[in-house]
């Protein structure tokens, strides 16, 4: 009796794992997914430290990691070129009418999805969105978002301040005012998150307080700062996915700036809405010409920021 009753037991753990295999393949095969892509491209894919033309690279990458959705940092005439070499939507962050390769613009849109209602508000250097359709069933705000560079230190340690001080910096010079008249504007968009998700992605030049916390006291000396800038993004419901799905700041640091102890995350995609969820996350960096591998094909790295690319399925 004993023996079958074992026999048993092992027929119901096997076939109890195959169908959770099956249910697993099921919801890879029925839910559908969409890719966002976050990267300030450097000078417009120009910069001159390069000696070369550093856009054929920047499309190559883009072309090679194949998001549907790109929010662009630094254009500066060169995102009309890159969208149409892709065959992407292009939407400038601008006035209405603005020529698309002026050289002047920082911020835009592009998707293999057909676009919307565009959002203007604030300034569009900082900011700027539009309504993106990734099935007949869906509709996101998506919003492409630089904020000012300062207060900025590559080693904040050698302010000399404690946490509480470090956080007081953080919303110093333009940052407060720049950040609370963003979330004043967005609000509306904010509640529409359950019927209509929310992307919300950029260079934020601001590190993260996800980063900075009881598991990182190590790196930190001894401190848990949290910063103000993502804290304020954070209290508004906005989702940080990398770390969200990578938790341990140790293991998945992420950083996107700088180099050795110097470096730190900055750049994010961020996200509210019931309707979507991140499922996958990657940064990818190299330092300006250095190689990157990218599904073993080598490519040229044409910036100093690393790239943020998020995979959402549509629940």
């Amino acid at each position: 009796m004993m023996k079958i009753n074992v026999v048993f037991l092992l027929l119901w753990v096997f076939c109890s794992c195959n169908q959770s295999e099956r249910n697993e393949d099921k919801v890879e095969k029925t839910n559908q997914t969409f890719s966002v892509l976050v990267w300030n491209i450097l000078h417009g894919g120009q910069n001159v430290a390069l000696q070369e033309d550093g856009r054929p690279h920047v499309i190559n990458i883009i072309k090679e990691l194949d998001p549907d959705i790109v929010l662009m940092i630094e254009t500066y005439g060169a995102g009309e070129m890159i969208a149409d070499s892709l065959n992407y939507n292009f939407h400038l962050i601008a006035p209405e009418g603005t020529a698309l390769d002026n050289p002047n613009i920082n911020l835009s849109i592009m998707s293999k999805f057909p676009f919307g209602e565009r959002f203007d508000f604030y300034r569009y250097f900082n900011i700027g969105g539009i309504e993106i359709f990734p099935n007949d069933s869906m509709k996101l705000n998506v919003f492409d978002v630089w904020l000012n560079y300062q207060p900025w230190s590559y080693e904040p340690f050698t302010l000399n301040m404690s946490a509480e001080e470090l956080v007081e910096w953080d919303k110093s010079d333009e940052r407060e005012p720049q950040v609370t008249a963003i979330l004043d504007s967005l609000q509306y968009f904010l509640d529409q998150n359950e019927e209509v998700p929310l992307i919300f992605g950029g260079d934020f030049n601001a590190r993260s307080h996800l980063d900075w916390q009881e598991d990182t006291k190590g790196i930190h000396q001894g401190m848990v700062v949290n910063w103000w800038t993502t804290s304020a993004f954070e209290k508004v419901g906005l989702i940080d996915s990398y770390r969200e799905v990578h938790p341990d700041a140790l293991l998945k640091p992420g950083h996107t700036i700088g180099s050795g102890d110097a470096s730190c995350r900055i750049d994010y995609i961020h996200y509210k809405g019931n309707k979507i969820k991140a499922r996958k996350s990657h940064i990818l960096k190299k330092d300006l010409g250095e190689t990157i591998m990218i599904n073993d094909k080598e490519f040229m790295y044409p910036s100093d920021h690393g790239l943020v690319l998020t995979e959402f399925v549509i629940n």
